[in-house]
């Protein structure tokens, strides 16, 4: 196919040529792969929370116990004298 010579291209610079065009069709992408993404990792934790839940082997209910093994006394703290 012949280039048409008689209508050349206009001339744009650099910087106009590599920015991207503004309008309602890109705001409808984002906020529709905004979406699917969220539903994506909503549905993959959604999935897999059995399979997480029990391999957590802590469900928050601790003995008396068990939190008294943590219970240290707190000692002074120790600076070195200022030369």
């Amino acid at each position: 196919m012949p280039a048409d010579t008689d209508h050349p291209a206009p001339r744009l610079n650099a910087t106009r040529a590599r920015q991207g065009r503004r309008g309602q069709h890109i705001f409808w992408i984002l906020i529709i792969s905004t979406v699917l993404a969220a539903v994506a990792l909503f549905g993959a934790w959604g999935f897999r929370s059995g399979d997480l839940a029990s391999v957590e082997q802590n469900t928050g209910v601790d003995t008396p116990a068990e939190a008294s093994r943590y219970n240290t006394e707190q000692s002074p703290v120790r600076q070195a004298p200022a030369n």
